[in-house]
């Protein structure tokens, strides 16, 4: 408990986590406000519809997790940290954990708060929240913020440079998984098995049973395996790289 209540404070006491938080909240919630305020027709605005900018969010949640591990190596405070605690895996375990938890409350309220911006701005539209798979479009956001935290932090223990750090997490998750769908013959199945596509597959199920348009809401994914086995999926790959993370930095120096 001494080493999260560390991590906490050294987390809450810079600038970056205050910014990105107020970021990817304002960014979710503003996409959902912009759907709902621009829709002509009810039927559009649904669930789905209201967590339209979650994988915006998303992208804030892995810079803020990237800067939390990396803005130590770059001004050596990591070194003072495995000082103190020699115990290295502990303490980037405590680290991760902060940051994780973090993630999943900015999780929460970017997509409740979506949903409720979009409840007050068309009261008459269907937006109750009773099936699993609308439990999951919205609840299910934390999870995965959480996860793609996770991922993130890994990332940065293995880079070490905020710079390349951020840069390897967004270029891949925005924009190498999409261009795998391009390698002729294979690329499709592929991207089946992609870890963000799993993400979204969680989200948002295959086929959406809202029949929406799909301009208005996050693209159902391709994933043929169920919503909860496609999260474990995308767990057990965030799982892998921190625990490859983790052996890295244990044995090279500081």
């Amino acid at each position: 408990m001494t080493l999260l209540a560390v991590e906490r404070i050294k987390l809450f006491t810079t600038r970056s986590p205050w910014w990105c938080t107020a970021a990817a909240l304002a960014i979710t919630i503003g996409f959902a406000a912009l759907i709902a305020g621009t829709a002509s027709d009810l039927s559009t605005v649904n669930v789905a519809s209201t967590q339209f900018g979650y994988g915006s969010g998303q992208v804030v949640v892995m810079v803020m997790a990237a800067l939390a591990i990396t803005t130590e190596y770059r001004f050596s405070t990591i070194r003072a940290t495995f000082q103190a605690i020699p115990n290295r895996t502990a303490a980037l375990l405590a680290k991760a954990t902060v940051v994780t938890l973090l993630a999943a409350v900015i999780g929460a309220a970017a997509s409740f708060g979506s949903w409720g911006i979009s409840k007050l701005i068309k009261p008459q539209a269907d937006l109750a929240i009773s099936t699993a798979y609308e439990w999951r479009a919205v609840g299910g956001v934390a999870l995965v913020f959480a996860i793609t935290a996770v991922i993130a932090v890994s990332v940065g223990i293995l880079v070490r440079h905020s710079a390349g750090a951020i840069s390897l997490v967004l270029i891949y998750s925005q924009l190498v998984e999409g261009l795998v769908t391009l390698i002729p013959n294979v690329g499709a199945k592929i991207h089946k098995w992609l870890p963000f596509n799993m993400a979204d597959r969680f989200l948002t199920g295959n086929p959406d049973p809202t029949s929406r348009p799909l301009e208005f809401g996050p693209e159902p994914s391709d994933v043929t395996l169920s919503p909860w086995a496609a999260l474990a999926y995308f767990a057990g790959f965030a799982l892998v790289l921190l625990i490859t993370a983790l052996v890295v930095a244990n044995k090279r120096d500081a």
